[in-house]
């Protein structure tokens, strides 16, 4: 099955009341991991790739020739999309698309609303022409995420009125107010606005997206989707998974050197634990 872009797979999930999970690829463990997971729970699925990541892989035309060979090499049968994840400038979010990926985000919420709006409204145009989904952000989703830092003082809720206003202006297809989720471990309990979800919601009628989606409790991610949320990140929780199993491995065999015999387990807990929150998303046989 070819690429997809997000618009289709979370308008579905949308009405449907599901979240379908963004899962960061940081190397090919990743992919493969993430590819079979989707594929196993038939479930439409999200490969989110951070600036920084795209650099680690060697660029995004890797990643793009990456991904499509091992779909081809799996067979792949579920719903797809390579997303920019908080791109930076239109220039990054122009050179995502121009090397295959099907969706991008593009992260102005650190400028004033009438220089979000402008940057957004570009990168729109650009990626419209080419079938690319667009996904804009207002507010400051605090904690750290690759090259992205916001700590506490900046991290800021968006202003449903704001929201109204980006939306209403840019055309954008997904929509991820900052609501008080976190990049990377929580320090205390995940505190959502959720009195504020369910305004914006009402107000500009498309998927919304939560960042930070690891650590949220259950009951939280299922209240999000009922409130319009489709697009569920993750990335730390796999990171964390991968970590443990590596770390076992090497401690248990402390002269092991063979990488595919600690990062195979690695990538088995990746797979395990994107299998879990598709199951907790309700995206499980839904492709």
């Amino acid at each position: 099955m070819p690429l997809v872009s997000m618009k289709e797979m979370l308008e579905k999930a949308k009405e449907e009341r599901y979240g379908v999970g963004q899962f960061n690829l940081n190397n090919l463990e990743y992919a493969q991991a993430i590819l079979q997971a989707a594929e196993e729970e038939q479930s439409p699925v999200i490969l989110g790739v951070s600036e920084g990541a795209g650099r680690y892989m060697g660029g995004f035309n890797v990643v793009v020739a990456m991904v499509k060979s091992l779909m081809e090499s799996y067979g792949t049968t579920v719903p797809v999309a390579i997303h920019l994840d908080h791109g930076s400038s239109f220039q990054k979010c122009a050179e995502a698309i121009h090397a295959g990926f099907t969706s991008v985000m593009i992260d102005a919420s650190h400028d004033p609303l009438e220089e979000n709006i402008a940057v957004t409204k570009k990168v729109v145009e650009l990626a419209h022409i080419h079938g690319v989904s667009v996904e804009a952000e207002l507010g400051r989703v605090g904690g750290q995420e690759d090259d992205l830092i916001v700590d506490d003082a900046e991290a800021a809720y968006a202003i449903p009125s704001e929201c109204k206003q980006l939306v209403d202006e840019t055309d954008v297809d997904v929509f991820a107010p900052a609501l008080g989720s976190v990049h990377g471990p929580y320090k205390g309990e995940p505190n959502l606005g959720f009195d504020r979800m369910e305004e914006i919601m009402g107000l500009v009628d498309k998927p919304l997206v939560l960042h930070g989606g690891t650590g949220i409790p259950t009951a939280d991610i299922k209240k999000a989707i009922s409130f319009g949320t489709a697009k569920i990140n993750v990335n730390t929780e796999n990171q964390i998974s991968q970590g443990k199993a590596v770390r076992q491995v090497l401690a248990e065999q402390p002269e092991q050197y063979d990488p595919r015999k600690y990062l195979g387990p690695g990538r088995d807990a990746i797979k395990e634990t994107v299998i879990g929150k598709m199951r907790e998303f309700g995206s499980s046989q839904r492709a």
